[in-house]
């Protein structure tokens, strides 16, 4: 069992990382066993991670005042001025914040309720089953772990997570697990159609036409993670998932109503008040790469808590580190100018997808595509 004494003197990281890999049982299978201290590979020093700027920890407690742009999406199709009014709110949005949520999206409560269920399920199921699925090996199209990148981080964060490469290509059905399959496929046949949406609005916020970021393949690849939180003992010691942005185009989450997602804006942490129904819509760097910093990408965090499981659900648009795909992607040459020069070079997406999983980050990823 994984040594859960903080002021243990013989502390060897390296071993204490490689048991608990070793019991194939993630987080759960702490929590499962009774723990009632954190284990000294969880426990962040100062309580901050990843946080890429200094800044990050200006205000350790989140602004209660403020709250992400909620977008409507209900009128889309309407006569008159509505689209263009949700593709301001859009602009804004993403210029702003990276962040906000969409409702009346046309997707079934039932669907959602059900993916976050199978998610529950695959997550609680027994240990045995689920272990056939436990891999270090990112190249495979359905794995479960805990921590990405549990050898490389300097201090581990308080989840598990089922990790879903459902395009480019297909994805043989039989690959998933069983216990979440068919929610799965029916999820991300859902959600495809509100990805296409959420391109043809941002392309138009950029004031380019409304198939543009379609046609370049934003929407090719899609990796699919399903987060599981359980409840944590200290959770004073550590993080969910501490400060980061994503890789990707753009994020689609769902969460359940536990909560804890906060993003970091204006110098200060935000809490994103779960909204039933609601998806997420966060940009990653990539989108803030190809829009040449006109849209940002926002970091953004998970607190751990006494209460759980969170269960959640990130749909996201982006290639994974063995796509063939030769594409470069740079600043969008329609958004340049001479007062805009290009501040990214050209680069593959696997390659920032490898520099995440493999490196210890102390800065954002973006900084080492800038010209």
């Amino acid at each position: 069992m994984v040594e859960a004494d903080h002021e243990h003197g013989d502390y060897d990281r390296n071993r204490e990382l490689k048991l608990l890999d070793e019991t194939k049982a993630g987080v759960k299978g702490l929590v499962d066993a009774g723990l009632s201290k954190l284990p000294k590979i969880f426990v962040h020093d100062s309580h901050k991670v990843n946080d890429f700027s200094s800044s990050s920890s200006s205000s350790s407690s989140p602004a209660t005042d403020v709250s992400i742009p909620v977008i409507d999406l209900g009128s889309l199709h309407e006569e008159g001025n509505s689209r263009h009014e949700i593709v301001q709110k859009v602009k804004d949005a993403c210029e702003k914040w990276g962040f906000f949520q969409v409702v009346n999206h046309d997707i079934p409560q039932s669907v959602l309720d059900e993916m976050l269920d199978g998610l529950r399920r695959f997550h609680e199921q027994d240990v045995e089953v689920k272990k056939e699925f436990y891999s270090r090996d990112i190249t495979k199209r359905v794995f479960y772990n805990t921590n990405f990148n549990f050898y490389t981080a300097s201090e581990i964060n308080w989840r598990d997570t089922l990790y879903c490469l459902l395009a480019p290509g297909p994805l043989d059905p039989h690959q998933l697990p069983s216990i979440c399959r068919d929610i799965t496929i029916e999820y991300s046949d859902q959600v495809k159609k509100l990805t296409l949406t959420l391109l043809e609005l941002l392309s138009e916020a950029l004031g380019l036409e409304s198939s543009y970021l379609k046609d370049i393949d934003c929407g090719e690849g899609i990796f699919m993670v399903g987060h599981y939180y359980p409840p944590c003992p200290e959770p004073e010691l550590t993080w969910g998932i501490g400060g980061h942005t994503d890789i990707g185009f753009v994020t689609i989450l769902l969460q359940d109503q536990v909560g804890g997602l906060q993003v970091f804006h204006e110098d200060q942490w935000i809490d994103v008040t779960p909204i039933p129904g609601a998806f997420i819509i966060n940009l990653g760097d990539m989108m803030q790469l190809i829009t040449n910093d006109k849209f940002m990408s926002a970091m953004h965090r998970v607190v751990a808590q006494k209460v759980g499981p969170r269960v959640s659900v990130a749909y996201f648009l982006r290639q994974h580190v063995d796509d063939e795909s030769p594409r470069m992607y740079g600043p969008i040459k329609e958004l340049l100018t001479e007062d805009n020069p290009p501040i990214y070079k050209e680069m593959k997406m696997p390659d920032l997808v490898k520099l995440v999983y493999t490196t210890k980050l102390i800065s954002s990823p973006l900084n080492h595509f800038r010209l």
